[in-house]
């Protein structure tokens, strides 16, 4: 199993590009299903869940074709296939974003529950599909669960208005969901409460030059005109604003000066919001950052938000660096409430974090100290290695399968900053880690 192992203490230096958006990239992907003609998507990332994604629409009855620049052509060769299996689908909950675009163009669709980051039960933080169900059901699906399956068929999809406003806010994967339903849903559907992240928008800019009839893209309620039949499309997928801020964190751990390009800015207005809160020097242009500190890192409180608001997915990596600052912070989870799961590695480098449910308490230390930790998801993995660039001595990151499924070759990427970084892939498993336990955790 890989590892990746960290030499800290060398403050960043250099530019880095960022990456396609993977939480944009897998619902555009999975929206090629909405048509028979071929689409080219391009600028997406090299990485295990774009990986599974493809395999899970070969096994729909799609051909797709990648090439060493980013761009993958799809297109569907066999259009009765509606089976989207448990041995794929466990292994990431943006799977279920099958469902809407099969029951819309094929009629039927059967898709294993999905698996995912395991971050809490229904109305304890978790992601249930609850909302997808229900919305799915008001443009006329019948949909039933049996053996682990969701079975549901529509020979005709009719709009509806639906509202998606969940215990911890909208559902951004249940919006794509009935968002790429209703574009040959007969008549108008409206979406209230729909997720504003900007992964959503992209979806909706690529559904309308397929030539669905999508209005009020980027706002909280959308109006879909349904069409009979979507087009092929060539459309490129936005960069990745959880990997831009995860390189502006690691630029301000290490007291470096990098710059991070070919980012959206007001995508990430959240992220350096707090950052400049924190002391961190940034010179924001029209397309990249650049990220230096004067050496001292002051203490920021947080509460994660649905987007426009601080990103859940980037609470980890700045949970890393306020490991850095001098005095107290408080970092509060309102989306998932159970995403902690990097605070007991964290303090295993010498991090003094306190956690009680979805509320966090960091004292300051510069006295990080590299050891063996776990990844236990994707972000809790991107926040070790950030903690590990930041401490004395070596830090080595086990079960690094998390890391890879949201960030393409991270350690080549650091490295090319200046970091000591470099991936093991011969070493033994970490102790105590069954065949079952990596399994499980695949579904991360």
């Amino acid at each position: 199993m890989d590892k990746i192992i960290v030499e800290g203490g060398v403050p960043l230096s250099g530019s880095i590009r960022v990456q396609g958006s993977k939480n944009s990239a897998l619902p555009i992907l999975f929206a090629t299903i909405l048509t028979e003609d071929p689409c080219t998507i391009r600028n997406v990332p090299d990485l295990s869940d774009v990986d599974t994604t493809v395999s899970i629409l070969r096994e729909l009855g799609m051909t797709c074709e990648r090439d060493d620049a980013g761009r993958l052509c799809v297109e569907t060769d066999n259009p009765d296939c509606h089976t989207a299996g448990y041995d794929l689908v466990r292994k990431m909950r943006a799977s279920i974003c099958t469902l809407g675009p099969l029951l819309a163009r094929r009629g039927k669709a059967k898709v294993s529950l999905p698996g995912g980051c395991v971050l809490g039960a229904e109305g304890g933080g978790g992601r249930p599909i609850d909302l997808h169900i229900n919305g799915l059901r008001a443009l006329g699906a019948r949909i039933d669960l049996e053996e682990g399956y969701i079975m549901a068929d529509a020979p005709q999809l009719e709009g509806n208005t639906i509202d998606l406003e969940g215990p911890n806010g909208s559902t951004v994967t249940g919006t794509a969901n009935i968002l790429m339903a209703a574009t040959l849903a007969r008549g108008k559907t409206e979406i209230r409460n729909a997720a504003l992240e900007p992964e959503v928008t992209d979806l909706a800019h690529f559904l309308n030059k397929m030539g669905a009839r999508i209005e009020g893209i980027g706002s909280s309620t959308l109006t879909i005109e349904g069409v009979k039949e979507l087009n092929g499309a060539d459309y490129e997928v936005m960069p990745d604003r959880i990997e831009a801020g995860t390189y502006l964190i690691a630029g301000a751990v290490t007291r470096g000066n990098i710059s991070v390009e070919g980012v959206q800015p007001a995508q990430l207005e959240s992220l350096t919001d707090s950052l400049e809160q924190a002391g961190v020097l940034l010179d924001i242009g029209e397309d990249q950052i650049r990220v230096s500190t004067n050496g001292s890192i002051r203490p920021v409180n947080v509460a994660t938000l649905p987007y426009p608001g601080f990103p859940t997915d980037l609470q980890a990596p700045l949970t890393a660096l306020l490991t850095q600052a001098d005095g107290t912070s408080q970092i509060i989870e309102n989306v998932y409430k159970n995403r902690f799961m990097h605070v007991p590695e964290l303090n295993r480098l010498g991090a003094n974090i306190r956690q009680n449910d979805n509320h966090a308490t960091l004292t300051g230390t510069n006295n990080l100290s590299g050891a063996d930790v776990m990844a236990s998801d994707l972000r809790a993995g991107a926040s070790l290695v950030l903690a590990g660039l930041a401490a004395k001595g070596r830090t080595v990151i086990h079960r690094v399968y998390h890391i890879d499924r949201g960030y393409e070759r991270i350690e080549e990427k650091l490295a090319s900053l200046g970091a000591t970084i470099w991936r093991d892939d011969q070493g033994d498993d970490p102790e105590g880690e069954t065949e079952a336990t990596r399994i499980a955790d695949h579904q991360a």
